[in-house]
């Protein structure tokens, strides 16, 4: 079953996002950590720029208003006093026709204006001009919208047309004004930003001032107000705050600024600290036991106690290297004493052997040389496994048994009585390795069943055999054959007084069980294996 708490976790997008960064670069994740930590200041800086924009444009919008309220209040002041002259101009006209004095008296009102391109007309419905001069057919208003009493009005390519009609509608006085005279009114008066004017109605519209000069860069505000004449509206266009290659530089430079910033405390950071840790850890990455860490090439600037860490590993490697020689000073000094303790067992075998030997000739009694001669044998089994351990005991491979057995079968063939010249041995022996206390017991083992053979049957031979097994190579089964071992009266009597409760406790030495098979005269038991030599 799967852990639930494991799935949490594998699910988790804030662990997801520990282990991405963990998988980047110490330089990237410093540069990032700082690049978070000094965003904020750069998005300040630019909303303070943006702020300082913003109140600029607001402060341009402020007298976009008043400049716009000035022109709005001075054209329609301009408009209807004239349209006041013409509408009674148009009332007395209404009167009588006739009436020479009125016309006189408007023509002199409007007589400055003329200079500036201003015209009017009084006409009949009729058409019949009653007083000022024809218009052009563009600057007329339709019969339609004219209403009794009321200003109308109408914007043409190259200015406005006004016109009112009297209380019964029967006379009818038209002005046009044209942009150059009404351009000078309509702009404002003292310290104004060039601005661009507009007259609009509902559907046609007439520039006073043009904007000149806008750019891809440039901003305008604008603003509109109606100025009370039959739904004229003017409208004012000023240059708003310009987005200039210093407005430009002035909103970029908190991240670059911010970009600078993140990159040299990066490029600090990766010289003072990260770049000679790099280069330290190469350096004892490289190390080789035995050796004394050599210097380290920090860089230009490396942080001190990046310094400091090199020499605390250098001191490091003086002291092993030290500890190591006195290790093998010591290792040295103990393989002379093992060699030593060695040298001397063996010869204390070889005094027992000896005198072993030296009472054997001295015997009384056959019984006595019997005893010696298997005494004798015993000791020779443990002086043979002792000098081929011995012998490996430099590579610590184990004990090689093909050579081991094979002199122990011959020894004891030599030391047979003379009862048994016809004893014979065949060792079938694979060249397998076994720890000390395994050559050991089989030592013990081999010689207690060959003298066990020997001793039934003086005349029989055998048969040893030590292979791996097939199927586990860690194994090897020990088989000694022959036919003084086969099940008999004199077997049973020397395996119950003698030879029994050794065999059984150098099996049990072995750890597995000693299989007999009485009708073939075989001995079986399975032992460790550490190689093959």
């Amino acid at each position: 079953m799967t852990d639930p708490a494991s799935d949490n976790s594998s699910d988790d997008p804030d662990s997801d996002k520990r282990r991405w960064l963990s998988r980047l670069p110490t330089g990237a994740r410093v540069f990032l950590i700082l690049g978070g930590a000094l965003l904020p200041l750069a998005l300040i800086a630019f909303l303070a720029t943006v702020q300082t924009t913003r109140i600029a444009d607001l402060e341009a919008r402020s007298q976009l208003r008043v400049a716009l309220a000035e022109s709005a209040r001075t054209l329609s002041n301009e408009l209807l006093g004239d349209m006041s002259a013409l509408r009674s101009a148009v009332a007395a006209l209404a009167a009588d026709r006739t009436n020479d004095a009125v016309c006189a008296r408007t023509q002199g009102v409007f007589a400055q204006q003329y200079a500036a391109g201003l015209r009017f007309a009084i006409n009949e419905r009729s058409g019949r001009l009653l007083c000022g001069s024809p218009l052009a057919p563009n600057q007329s208003i339709d019969r339609g919208e004219l209403f009794p009493g009321r200003i109308a009005a109408r914007v043409v390519d190259d200015g406005i047309v006004l016109a009112i009609a009297d209380t019964r509608d029967e006379v009818v006085g038209t002005a046009f004004f044209p942009t150059t005279f009404l351009a000078p009114i309509a702009r404002p008066s003292g310290v104004v930003p060039e601005n661009g004017l507009t007259l609009r109605d509902d559907e046609e519209a007439v520039d006073l001032d043009v904007l000149e000069g806008s750019g891809v860069l440039s901003r305008t505000e604008n603003a509109a107000t109606p100025i009370g004449i039959d739904g004229l509206v003017v409208e004012m266009t000023v240059r708003g705050a310009p987005i200039t290659s210093p407005l430009v530089v002035a909103m970029l430079l908190p991240f670059l600024m911010w970009i600078f910033a993140a990159a040299i405390a990066w490029f600090v950071v990766d010289r003072l600290l990260i770049r000679p840790l790099r280069r330290l850890r190469t350096s004892v990455g490289a190390y080789a036991p035995g050796t004394i860490l050599g210097p380290v090439d920090y860089g230009a600037v490396p942080a001190t106690e990046i310094g400091q860490l090199g020499e605390t590993f250098r001191d490091i490697t003086r002291t092993v290297v030290a500890h190591e020689a006195g290790l093998a000073e010591g290792l040295v000094r103990q393989t002379k004493l093992t060699r030593e303790v060695h040298h001397r067992v063996k010869n204390n075998l070889q005094v027992i052997s000896s005198l072993i030997n030296f009472h054997a000739r001295g015997a009384e009694s056959a019984e006595a040389a019997a005893a010696y001669a298997s005494i004798q044998r015993r000791v020779d089994a443990l002086a043979v496994v002792h000098r081929y351990h011995f012998a490996e005991l430099e590579e610590n491979r184990g004990v090689e048994m093909r050579a081991v057995i094979g002199e122990l079968a011959a020894g004891i063939r030599a030391g047979a009585p003379q009862s048994a010249q016809r004893f014979a041995v065949l060792v079938e022996v694979e060249p397998v390795m076994v720890s000390q206390d395994t050559a050991i017991a089989v030592a013990f083992l081999v010689t207690e069943l060959l003298e066990l053979a020997m001793t039934a049957n003086p005349e029989t031979q055998a048969r040893i055999s030590l292979r791996e097994r097939a199927d586990d190579p860690k194994i090897g089964t020990l088989r000694v054959v022959s036919t003084g071992l086969i099940q008999t009266d004199e077997l049973e009597a020397l395996l119950a007084t003698r030879y029994g409760r050794v065999i059984a406790g150098l099996a049990r030495q072995l750890r597995s069980p000693l299989h007999h098979d009485p009708l073939s005269g075989a001995y079986e038991i399975a032992v460790p294996v550490i190689g093959r030599a």
